[in-house]
């Protein structure tokens, strides 16, 4: 069928808006309809050639749609049903078989290769291949095919617009923290960076009853709105060299939890620093390959840990639909860090998320 996608044809180039063929669903497949697709710097890392997938490409990972049509061996979908795509895995190697489908071992080839597993693409155009299946899915059209076992239902009464972010950024900063972290009530929370990750972080810290809560960041509107979200005290970076002396200023020793996703070699140390003993820091940053930090020896003996977390260590068929519940219970307003773009506007909108203006662009499909 004929959809309109947002094609980048170069390394560095511009998303073009243009009328592709996407090929019909297989047995355990389902078509799509795109609703809303969350942008995230994955995207933009992946229209900058961050990874190994050819162009012309198609990205967007953070799907939520309705579904038009299903294979003949879907059984936990109809069409009519209101989904959100999340992160795909191979269910075959060894931390997938664990039930730990978010450390899955061949998630990077399924991500960013551009096709399904067998090699197969999911678009094409005048007869050649245009790479999508971005992490199974490439949202930034008007519909997408994904498997089965990606896909996870959500209530029809939840607003659909507001739920793709779920799929990446969402639970990715909540589950560091509810499924990672599992902090208890009155334990004290850090975070480096409140972009979408570190708000939603942010705010499943408040939903556990972290305190204090903690901000840390250059921007002074995203401090603003991480105080109106939960934060207790919120420290702005720029500039400053004592900010490890002023989180033990206001906890007395440091915090029990931090969590850092600017991926800055420096930061990072100090999100470490800034813990207890016995304290744990996540890492959420993305880094590129060969970025290094140190940290001291002694300062880590004292049972202080250092872990990275992928998608928030989330089962997602489970866990986004915990999330859709704290959105309609009014516990996680991720609405309020978002801005909405029609997909014609996707140039400005990753204009804005680059340079700050906006913490989580949100593309509305055409009808």
């Amino acid at each position: 069928m004929e959809i309109t996608a947002a094609v980048v044809r170069e390394k560095f180039g511009a998303f073009a808006i243009e009328k592709v063929e996407l090929t019909d669903p297989r047995p355990d497949e389902a078509l799509v309809r795109i609703v809303a697709s969350g942008m995230c710097q994955t995207d933009l890392h992946g229209r900058d050639g961050y990874y190994n997938m050819p162009y012309p490409a198609v990205y967007g990972h953070e799907g939520a749609g309705v579904v038009e049509a299903v294979g003949t061996r879907v059984t936990k979908f109809a069409p009519g049903d209101h989904v959100v795509i999340s992160f795909p895995w191979c269910g075959a190697c060894p931390n997938c078989r664990r039930g730990m489908p978010f450390h899955c071992m061949k998630s990077v080839d399924l991500k960013t290769r551009g096709t399904r597993p067998d090699g197969s693409t999911l678009m094409s155009k005048n007869g050649a291949p245009v790479y999508s299946a971005f992490f199974q899915q490439s949202s930034f059209a008007t519909h997408a095919i994904a498997n089965e076992r990606y896909m996870v239902k959500v209530k029809k009464d939840a607003p659909l617009e507001f739920l793709g972010p779920f799929a990446c950024s969402g639970q990715t900063g909540a589950g560091a923290v509810l499924n990672s972290m599992r902090p208890e009530p009155g334990d004290s929370f850090a975070v480096f960076g409140v972009g979408a990750v570190g708000l939603a972080g942010l705010m499943a810290a408040r939903i556990a009853g972290c305190e204090p809560i903690i901000a840390v960041d250059v921007h002074e509107p995203r401090l603003a709105l991480a105080q109106a979200l939960g934060a207790t005290h919120v420290i702005n970076h720029r500039g400053r060299t004592d900010v490890v002396a002023e989180i033990r200023r206001i906890t007395g020793e440091g915090v029990r939890f931090s969590l850092e996703t600017s991926a800055q070699p420096a930061v990072l140390r100090e999100s470490v620093e800034a813990l207890i003993a016995a304290g744990t820091c996540v890492l959420l940053g993305s880094a590129r390959r060969g970025t290094e930090v140190s940290f001291e020896m002694p300062f880590l003996q004292f049972g202080r840990m250092v872990r990275g977390v992928i998608q928030g260590e989330s089962r997602p068929q489970e866990f986004i639909p915990q999330l859709v519940d704290f959105l309609m219970q009014g516990k996680m307003p991720v609405q309020r860090m978002m801005t909405f773009y029609p997909l014609a506007d996707i140039n400005r909108a990753a204009q804005h998320s680059s340079d700050g203006t906006t913490i989580k662009p949100v593309l509305r499909m055409p009808n």
